[in-house]
């Protein structure tokens, strides 16, 4: 059998191209169940994280992380929400207003609207391990 240095080279392109992600959450409760999303384009941003990874928070003793792992290069944005109803999303009121807990990267908010996407965007570069904190409150 004849070494093969192509094998070699494929073994490791996912480690140079992919990122570790971890999102410290700020605010919330002690017993608060927290979900990040993981947004790769604007799509659903902020409230509607159908189309992104998610992860839910664990406790620490600097308090809950959310960690995304192998995470391509790239811009991103994160959304947290703590699910206080444990339904995977953002709860709104009738206006749209929401009723739980929410924090976006970058710590964007506005009065009367909803953070955008190129507004919470950050770069994840090859191989990087990359810490956000994100303050979430209502």
């Amino acid at each position: 059998m004849t070494w093969r240095p192509w094998l070699l080279l494929f073994s490791i392109l996912p480690a140079v191209y992919a990122g570790d992600l971890e999102v410290r959450v700020a605010g919330s409760g002690t017993a608060a169940q927290l979900v990040c999303a993981l947004f790769a384009s604007e799509a659903g941003f902020p409230v509607d994280s159908s189309a992104a990874r998610r992860a839910r928070a664990t406790a620490t003793p600097n308090g809950p992380v959310c960690q995304f792992h192998a995470v391509p290069a790239g811009q991103w944005a994160v959304a947290v929400v703590q699910d206080e109803n444990h339904n995977d999303r953002i709860d709104t009121s009738f206006l749209g207003v929401p009723t739980e807990a929410w924090g976006v990267s970058g710590n964007v908010r506005h009065a009367l609207r909803a953070p955008r996407f190129s507004e919470a965007m950050f770069t994840l570069t090859p191989a990087q391990t990359l810490a956000l904190t994100i303050e979430v409150a209502k």
